[in-house]
């Protein structure tokens, strides 16, 4: 039976499985990534890994997601985040001519996006958008199905939308971004606490904390009102580190969606948290190399 191999490129650790078309993973494998994480030398780390998984090159295509985002085509890391020397590199060429494997590539939030929707929390929906809340904001968009990248490929930044017009500084440029609010980075900066230490706090009855997490939830909300006028999707997935905080931010944002968007634009909206954790980009890159490349 044919087998893909999904790639999930991090700054720290790469990801790689094997799937079968019907999602089965047969095997999979972490390696650390090079440091510092040149292009040539994660590729040879890649490569080197792909090796480990399929000596007898069994497998007939690869996904990768990429930290930053791909060409339209799905051939070039126009950028990585948090990668050392990645400026529009043709990964996919790359891994073509040492593997002799169709290569695709996407951006890493996209990827998370196809694998929860492949196999995970949106598995039974055709339109979702997904949110991860981790040291950013990444984001996916799902429509009839289909990734959804618009024309350049760059398309569902869904954290760099506005919430504040005279906010913080974003990297991207913009100010008063929704990841300005609701990232790690956000959080880190507003509290001086980690969000497992304000979750702590909250559980033990701290009013403070309490009030934090109500505030978040609101203004995860005012993002997540914009995206839902656009969009109208069936479902929300809320994935990344903070999620393990959702008892305490969904009510308020659940509230303050109902306050803010009209019924007939949320109608059977569900907002869930993602299933498949950390496996999420690896998943949805195995899931994007069965579509680019067997239909």
């Amino acid at each position: 039976m044919s087998e893909v191999i999904g790639v999930d490129l991090g700054g720290t650790a790469i990801k790689l499985g094997r799937f079968e078309r019907q999602g089965t993973c047969t095997e999979s494998l972490t390696v650390p990534t090079p440091q510092p994480a040149t292009p040539e030398a994660v590729t040879a780390a890649i490569i080197t890994a792909i090796q480990t998984l399929d000596p007898e090159q069994q497998t007939v295509a690869i996904g990768v997601g990429t930290p930053g985002p791909a060409d339209r085509q799905g051939r070039i890391a126009r950028v990585a985040i948090n990668l050392a020397g990645w400026q529009d590199v043709p990964l996919a060429d790359w891994l073509e001519a040492q593997t002799g494997r169709s290569t695709v590539l996407a951006n890493d939030a996209n990827c998370a996006g196809l694998g929860e929707a492949w196999l995970g929390a949106g598995q039974f929906y055709q339109d979702l958008i997904l949110l991860t809340l981790g040291t950013g904001v990444g984001g996916a968009v799902i429509l009839n199905g289909k990734l959804f990248t618009g024309r350049e490929g760059a398309a569902g930044e869904l954290g760099l939308i506005t919430v504040d017009l005279h906010g913080h500084p974003c990297n991207s440029g913009n100010q008063g971004s929704l990841e300005q609010h609701v990232s790690v980075q956000a959080i880190r900066r507003r509290t001086g606490l980690e969000p497992d230490q304000l979750a702590a706090k909250a559980r033990a009855g701290d009013r403070e904390a309490l009030e934090f997490w109500q505030t978040y939830g609101e203004e995860l909300a005012a993002g997540l009102a914009s995206l839902i006028y656009v969009l109208t999707p069936e479902a929300i997935i809320i994935g990344g580190g903070i999620c393990a905080s959702a008892d305490l931010f969904f009510p308020a944002m659940e509230k303050e969606i109902d306050r803010r968007v009209l019924p007939s634009s949320r109608s059977g909206l569900k907002i869930l948290c993602a299933e498949l954790g950390n496996r999420a980009g690896m998943v949805g890159a195995a899931k994007l190399a069965w579509d680019a490349f067997a239909g």
